[in-house]
């Protein structure tokens, strides 16, 4: 069986997608499954790349595909997201604790956040595929950040060493950039750290398949007023060398 990967857009893994040694494409709605291993990463797993496109039911739809026609054993979502919380920083790394939509809400029948017949309002991600990822950007972080990333690129985009932090992350259908639709999220979602657009669609579709899930999202902007402007340059410039480096070094590190 093959581990599922996922991510919203091109940029967020082209990197990963070009190292891919590819043995197989399957093309299904609008989408390219892209099946092969990766060098470099010390194992010969295999791995179904795909664009899922942007939101929950892109994600869901993506997901429900891996499982049913890949028969993934597991799916991995890697991207960016919007910092909830002043303490991270542009390129800090969160791997997801509990992911929930924020945008749920079919009161007065169910409590707000309430998955509707599920009873749950969050979803857990499996806790040995995120200490898998954990231990991946950790060592990126450690070994691979400053030789990855251009020394000009963390310059321009003023990166610090990428702090690694373990936490909850919401997903919605809208692209959070201003400072009062912050504030209103921190206040629905008070444990959420980030915010991003597919992640607990994912989770959902695969609580209810019995898959595991593991989320891992890089800081691009802090879902502000300047958010458009700072999602643009870092999606552009250094998104998907932090998805090629976190995904190797968590193969590596399964490995060993």
């Amino acid at each position: 069986m093959s581990l599922g990967i996922m991510c919203a857009i091109p940029q967020e893994a082209s990197r990963l997608a070009g190292a891919l040694a590819r043995e197989h494409e399957h093309v299904h709605g609008g989408r390219t499954y892209y099946t092969g291993t990766l060098p470099g990463a010390g194992t010969s797993e295999r791995i179904v790349l795909v664009y899922s496109r942007v939101g929950k039911v892109a994600a869901a739809a993506t997901a429900q595909h891996l499982i049913d026609v890949h028969r993934v054993k597991a799916i991995i979502f890697t991207g960016v997201a919007g910092a909830l919380t002043p303490d991270l920083r542009v390129g800090d790394i969160v791997v997801a604790q509990n992911l929930w939509q924020h945008d749920m809400d079919a009161s007065p029948i169910f409590p707000p956040l309430e998955i509707p017949l599920l009873g749950v309002s969050s979803i857990a991600a499996d806790e040995s595929l995120s200490a898998r990822l954990r231990a991946g950007a950790e060592a990126f972080a450690r070994e691979g950040f400053e030789h990855d990333v251009p020394r000009a690129v963390r310059e321009e985009l003023r990166l610090p060493t990428p702090r690694v932090v373990v936490g909850d992350i919401a997903s919605g259908d809208r692209f959070v950039s201003t400072d009062a639709e912050r504030a209103a999220l921190r206040q629905r979602v008070p444990s959420a750290v980030c915010v991003e657009m597919e992640g607990a669609a994912v989770a959902q579709v695969c609580h209810e398949q019995g898959v595991p899930l593991a989320v891992v999202r890089v800081i691009s902007d802090s879902a502000n007023d300047h958010a458009a402007r700072d999602f643009e340059r870092f999606i552009t410039e250094a998104a998907s060398v932090y998805g090629l480096g976190i995904i190797r070094k968590a193969l590596l590190l399964d490995r060993s």
